[in-house]
């Protein structure tokens, strides 16, 4: 047997907990915009349109963040489906929370997922479908408010993503260069 009832019962949380982490660990590295770091939770092979590979990848998060501000994306539900002990694919729920040019917007969000196990690096994204229950623009514009001065005040804008070097890299348009 090599399908998914043959995985070690260790072994399959043990997947499952380091496929969970991906998820988690792509909402950080976006809303800090580490693009490099973003680019790394994906397979050496990933396809992106018409290119293939990481740099490739970083590039396209480059130009598909750049006219935006910051974002917090917050990971709900996970859904993971192991194939065999290399291969999984899962959905996940997304809150997104998104400082558009035209508004803010919250998003309803579920990627539909494709996972492969790498000799040296574990788990790793194959691939992510972006798909939307429904976004709406809200009244409120969170990152037009004063400062929150925290924690004397628990209402204003905060230091976070500002303070982060890798937002500030993203920002001056440093972002990194992941090698060919």
């Amino acid at each position: 047997m090599s399908g998914p009832e043959s995985i070690d019962p260790v072994a399959r949380v043990v997947a499952h907990e380091d496929i969970r982490q991906l998820a988690v660990r792509y909402a950080w590295l976006l809303d800090s915009r580490d693009l490099v770091a973003l680019a790394e939770l994906f397979v050496a092979d990933v396809r992106v349109g018409d290119g293939v590979g990481r740099a490739a990848l970083a590039a396209s998060f480059t130009e598909q963040l750049r006219s935006i501000g910051p974002t917090t994306l917050f990971v709900g539900n996970h859904v993971i489906e192991l194939d065999d002990v290399d291969h999984a694919h899962g959905i996940v729920y997304c809150r997104g929370y998104i400082d558009e040019p035209e508004g803010f917007v919250e998003q309803m969000i579920v990627y539909s997922d494709r996972y492969r196990r790498e000799p040296d690096e574990g788990w790793r994204f194959v691939g992510r479908r972006h798909e939307l229950f429904y976004g709406i623009e809200t009244a409120e514009r969170p990152y037009e408010q004063g400062s929150a001065h925290w924690p004397t005040s628990a209402t204003g804008v905060g230091t976070l993503p500002f303070r982060l070097e890798s937002w500030q890299r993203f920002r001056r348009g440093d972002a990194g260069h992941l090698g060919s």
